[in-house]
């Protein structure tokens, strides 16, 4: 699949899931920031108003401000005071005799002068002051990252354009005395107003904040374009194709169980995204990244005894071969490294007994890269401990470090060769490649759910 096809599939995933508070925010959150970001940039909000900036219309209102901003509305209103032998602008003599006749017709002291006063807090101002707020907050919520060379906001803002938007804030008297937006503010009929507005600065700045409100509400072509333009980089087509298998699969165990996911909050050191309940009480939770820490799963590498037999790391090595060899028509390797993260699917029958599928993927077409995938998700299988104690092969008795075949899956990219079907595969693992998920994940998953229990992991 490429990027178009994955940003597609994905935006439709986040639609359902995301935006209507079924997928946990900070964790999506933390899978399509940029990677320099600290901890403060998994709030989803956060996070949005960092792609809000970054887009080339809200960098060039801020440049066009210092011409604009001396040219902001105001509405002018005349003030009526009483004063006693002074006189506080134009004598209103009208108003003056009325007062003097009905307090004390013979105090000549007495005036009411008119004051024209100008009203900076028009609803079109509260519009802009609501938008450049909202710029000069996130700046400074960025800031250590704006001092450095980093692509992905270098191109856009430099430090000439921050500081003139920080003394616009921060001297210009015009934008000083606008008051400061109420939290409910702009409201609906303010942003009309600036809509239609005369004057540019206003409609621009009414557009920003319609953008941004699209943003918060998951309109799926600004949803494309925070996938694409902002928030992962270039290079990060791996993250990509990692939120497509973990949402194909979510999708693809509720139609088994025609039951929607409970999602789980994200936590410090907490992998566990989804947890899904069957009618016949067994139990089944998705996690993602390193491992499943939440039910005391690991993947630990100890040293092996010696033994007549092959330990599981020669173990390992050698039936990676034979699986690549399996997969591929021509025999061809190198070997690679890299350890991205994977997905564990943990399922809990209401025996008691747990299989469980780990599944690594790689965004990759590139034959070593596949090899190192496979020999990662064999490692996996070989080291995957529940509670202490390796879940697969005994290792005074067999060598069988792998499950039964159904219990690793490999997902690469789509390959321009002829490669095994999943009904042709009979090695330790399973290859699927992305535009086959669609159609043969189900396959692969019922296995864990026959009769028979053909995907029992022999806890």
């Amino acid at each position: 699949m490429n990027r178009e096809d994955l940003l597609e599939e994905l935006t439709s995933d986040i639609l359902a899931y995301v935006m209507h508070g079924a997928f946990p925010e900070q964790k999506f959150a933390s899978a399509i920031k940029p990677d320099e970001l600290d901890e403060r940039f998994v709030e989803y909000e956060l996070l949005l108003d960092l792609h809000f900036i970054l887009l080339p219309e809200v960098v060039g209102f801020v440049e066009k401000l210092p011409r604009r901003v001396r040219n902001l509305k105001t509405e002018t209103e005349s003030v009526s005071r009483t004063s006693r032998g002074t006189v506080d602008g134009k004598i209103n003599w009208a108003a003056t005799i009325k007062q003097r006749y009905s307090r004390n017709p013979g105090d000549r002291s007495t005036f009411v002068c008119e004051n024209r006063t100008e009203d900076y807090d028009t609803a079109e101002n509260i519009v802009f002051k609501r938008v450049i707020s909202i710029i000069h907050q996130t700046l400074r919520e960025a800031e250590e990252y704006l001092k450095q060379d980093y692509e992905w906001v270098g191109d856009r803002w430099n430090e000439p354009l921050i500081d003139n938007l920080q003394r616009i804030i921060e001297q210009n008297v015009h934008v000083r005395r606008i008051r400061r937006p109420k939290a409910y503010e702009p409201t609906d009929r303010m942003l009309n107003t600036a809509t239609e507005s005369r004057h540019r600065i206003y409609r621009e700045a009414a557009q920003l904040l319609k953008l941004r409100r699209e943003l918060y509400d998951g309109d799926r072509d600004q949803l494309e374009r925070l996938l694409s333009e902002t928030a992962i980089t270039p290079d990060d087509d791996e993250t990509l194709l990692e939120l497509f298998v973990l949402f194909r699969f979510i999708a693809t165990l509720e139609e088994f169980h025609t039951t929607s996911a409970e999602f789980e909050t994200i936590k410090t050191d907490r992998q566990e995204i989804a947890r899904l309940q069957a009618e016949d009480d067994s139990e089944i939770v998705v996690y993602h990244d390193n491992s499943a820490r939440d039910r005391d799963v690991s993947f630990n590498a100890l040293p092996d005894r010696g033994k007549g037999h092959l330990s599981r790391t020669e173990k390992v090595h050698t039936t990676g071969f034979d699986v690549a060899n399996d997969y591929f028509k021509e025999r061809e390797f190198q070997s690679h490294t890299g350890r991205p993260d994977l997905i564990v699917i943990e399922i809990r029958h209401a025996d008691g007994d747990s299989d469980y599928l780990i599944t690594e993927v790689k965004n990759s077409r590139n034959r070593s890269t596949i090899r190192q995938g496979i020999k990662e998700t064999l490692e996996y299988l070989a080291f995957l401990r529940q509670d202490e104690e390796f879940v697969y092969g005994d290792e005074d008795v067999n060598e069988e470090y792998f499950g039964n075949g159904w219990n690793g899956l490999l997902v690469v990219q789509d390959l321009h060769e002829e490669t095994a079907s999943l009904d042709e595969q009979d090695g330790e693992i399973k290859i699927l490649q992305a535009g086959e998920l669609e159609d043969d994940l189900s396959e692969l998953l019922s296995v864990f759910f026959e009769d028979d229990r053909t995907g029992t992991s022999g806890q």
